[in-house]
């Protein structure tokens, strides 16, 4: 999936429709989560950094985390120019390697989760990283019928909100609020996005145990 990724990180920004979901949901992130110069956020699956760019002026410290190498090149020179100014770029990927000794307010992911087929683990590793109090925002995919990335793909066709609601549960989750989050057209068809909002279940212990 990463080499996908590398090859179309040079051109990515180049379609205003990408800029236009960032701009969206960085939109409904904010009516949703309480946001100040101190929040820390941890932004997985960055991509080339455009919900980061929307975010940036409202929250604390950027940690994008991208396993994608030519998308890591274009974050860093968005750094460099001051575009992301302070941002800091990690080549994390939480279905392999180990989950960091760090914690966060925020974490957010645009249409990441879809490509995850293994998705319980990174979830843990999301509740592990949250601080108390923390947030989890992941915009992406309602339940479509493979269309959208069509055969081959190995990720999921998009989530079934109780499916997801529950998968979260299982790694120290409340119940999630899920609210529409626009649209995405490809090929003709309209693919509906949510954002669903969740923080740590009371209790929750790390590595996913419930008090």
């Amino acid at each position: 999936m990463t080499s996908s990724f590398d090859e179309r990180a040079a051109t990515w920004d180049d379609d205003p429709t990408k800029h236009e979901r960032a701009r969206r949901a960085a939109a409904q992130v904010r009516s949703t989560v309480a946001l100040d110069r101190g929040t820390r956020v941890l932004e997985y699956g960055a991509g080339t950094g455009l919900l980061a760019q929307q975010l940036a002026p409202d929250v604390g410290p950027l940690t994008l985390a991208e396993p994608s190498a030519g998308m890591r090149e274009v974050l860093h020179a968005k750094v460099a120019a001051g575009v992301l100014p302070d941002a800091r770029i990690l080549d994390l990927d939480l279905t392999r390697d180990l989950v960091p000794d760090e914690r966060f307010d925020l974490i957010l992911g645009l249409m990441v989760l879809h490509h995850i087929p293994d998705l319980p683990p990174v979830l843990q590793a999301f509740a592990t990283m949250l601080s108390p109090g923390g947030t989890l925002c992941v915009i992406d995919l309602d339940r479509e019928d493979g269309s959208f990335h069509g055969d081959g793909f190995d990720g999921h066709d998009g989530f079934d909100h109780d499916h997801l609601g529950a998968e979260l549960a299982d790694a120290g989750f409340a119940p999630p609020r899920f609210v529409p989050c626009g649209a995405v057209e490809r090929d003709g068809r309209s693919y509906g996005l949510f954002l669903a909002t969740c923080r740590l279940r009371h209790g929750r212990q790390d590595h996913g145990d419930a008090a």
